[in-house]
């Protein structure tokens, strides 16, 4: 959703809250189905894999192809080094169980540590007009997009260009 989407909210509480367990319900019910057909423990790799490609496609699609949005502001959360953990779990302990409570934790530990070397850049401080803040808060000032109070004052103001009138 929009919390993986726009990089300067990458640092946020709800980030790190709601998309780690979005991703692992993905992620587990195809590890379920990989494990009970087939009995091979690749299937969180394989949803990680698929979840991404469509996220690239969505982004590139959406934001590069339709609005021109730099693309390096909405990349999508690295999830293969969590997959990978589900998937050893479950290969060493061949338990449901254990994959759950063990794999589960791990996923969730290693989601923001995975994903730090991605956003550390955004972290780093800046002055603008005497105000000290992050670059990722600065990007989001610079990029106003919709459902944000930016957007739906220009909305409410009627000053958005629509339909060729200004």
């Amino acid at each position: 959703g929009d919390w993986d989407f726009w990089v300067d909210w990458k640092d946020r509480r709800m980030w790190l809250t709601v998309v780690p367990i979005l991703g692992v319900t993905f992620c587990a019910a195809a590890q379920a189905f990989w494990w009970v057909n087939f009995r091979l423990p690749f299937g969180a790799v394989f949803a990680a894999l698929g979840l991404l490609i469509g996220e690239w496609i969505n982004r590139y699609v959406n934001f590069w192809g339709w609005t021109y949005f730099p693309i390096s502001l909405v990349f999508p959360s690295a999830l293969i080094v969590p997959a990978i953990w589900l998937d050893v779990i479950l290969l060493l302990s061949g338990s449901y169980v254990i994959t759950a409570i063990v794999g589960s934790l791990g996923w969730g530990l290693l989601f923001y540590p995975n994903n730090w070397p991605a956003i550390a850049a955004f972290h780093q401080a800046t002055e603008q007009h005497g105000q000290l803040m992050t670059l990722a808060d600065l990007i989001g000032f610079h990029f106003v997009r919709t459902s944000m109070p930016e957007y739906i004052r220009m909305v409410e103001r009627g000053t958005l260009r629509t339909f060729g009138r200004d």
